[in-house]
């Protein structure tokens, strides 16, 4: 039930998709940036057997904006509730859940908001927002768990380390990709701009470039950058590679007794590109192999470079 001054919305979709392979995707917060088009990025805070709160930067109406919530999760009767503890005008209060309902050979996902405004004037913006996003998220959660390869095929992790000789002067070089284009052979141009969208402390660019592949290939990519200073750096590819449905990745800056500084990737593949991009009877496991090493080679190249320039110039 809603609360006083709260307004609930309601969103559904039939898929023919397994409840619990949908459950699961919803469940694993921290994968939501490949996945999901609006999640920019998710930081676990807390987790226990069946509770968590996070706080995540996502885009809404073209802005990043961050928040926190709590949330409970119920793997048996496959729901997932969730509240704001930290909101962000225009929104006063949002709460809510995930149910995944077995319906025949398929399931029904009903996605429920209840919230407020900080003001009745900015309700149709808000709802439209939340319309929009809540669309897209229902559509990407039921269009990769419909593929007929298992989702931990499809959606993986990986990640480079190297030691560096000063993690603050690597921090400043992948922080200025506004200067890539001179420092790294693989990057033909970059356009670069900052902006303040409410994050506190946390600097917000948004980044377009364009890579030069081994054989003179050329794409274009535009991501969302968030930048932890000193600390890490993590994306969010608003235009994905062509072989991918969703690609977010970080830079992590590790001080113990050695400063390192790991590339991690987590990407969703479309398995409905890749005969197109790798060739007639290339498979997923072509895909995934493919991917680790093109996007680690790159990583991997601009991590040599940010060491370099770290070192400084040899006496």
């Amino acid at each position: 039930m809603s609360r006083p001054g709260e307004h609930r919305v309601v969103h559904t979709l039939r898929t023919p998709a397994p409840a619990r392979r949908l459950y699961e995707l919803v469940a694993r917060a921290e994968r939501w940036p490949a996945v999901f088009e609006p999640a920019v990025h998710v930081r676990i805070l807390e987790r226990g057997r069946s509770t968590e709160r996070f706080q995540i930067w996502a885009r809404v109406a073209d802005q990043v904006k961050t928040w926190t919530s709590r949330r409970t999760l119920d793997p048996d009767a496959l729901r997932v509730t969730f509240r704001q503890e930290r909101t962000q005008p225009p929104i006063a209060s949002m709460g809510g859940s995930w149910e995944f309902r077995r319906d025949g050979g398929g399931t029904e996902i009903v996605l429920t908001h209840d919230f407020a405004a900080v003001d009745e004037a900015a309700l149709p913006g808000l709802r439209a927002a939340l319309d929009a996003n809540s669309e897209k998220e229902l559509a990407a959660l039921a269009r990769l768990a419909e593929r007929q390869f298992p989702v931990e095929d499809l959606l993986f992790t990986f990640e480079d380390t190297l030691q560096v000789p000063s993690g603050d002067d690597a921090y400043a070089f992948i922080e200025r990709s506004d200067l890539w284009a001179d420092r790294l052979p693989h990057v033909g141009k970059v356009t670069l701009t900052e902006e303040a969208a409410g994050t506190g402390s946390v600097g917000v660019q948004d980044m377009t470039m364009e890579t030069v592949t081994a054989d003179g290939g050329r794409h274009t990519t535009r991501s969302i950058r968030l930048c932890f200073p000193g600390e890490s750096i993590v994306y969010k590819q608003l235009v994905p590679p062509a072989l991918l449905s969703g690609h977010s990745g970080a830079w992590l800056f590790g001080r113990n007794e050695k400063d390192t500084v790991t590339a991690r990737h987590t990407v969703a593949i479309d398995p409905t590109r890749i005969e197109e991009v790798l060739g007639r009877g290339r498979t997923v496991a072509d895909a995934r192999a493919h991917l680790r090493e093109v996007l680690g080679a790159n990583s991997r190249a601009t991590l040599r470079h940010a060491a370099a320039t770290a070192a400084g110039p040899t006496p």
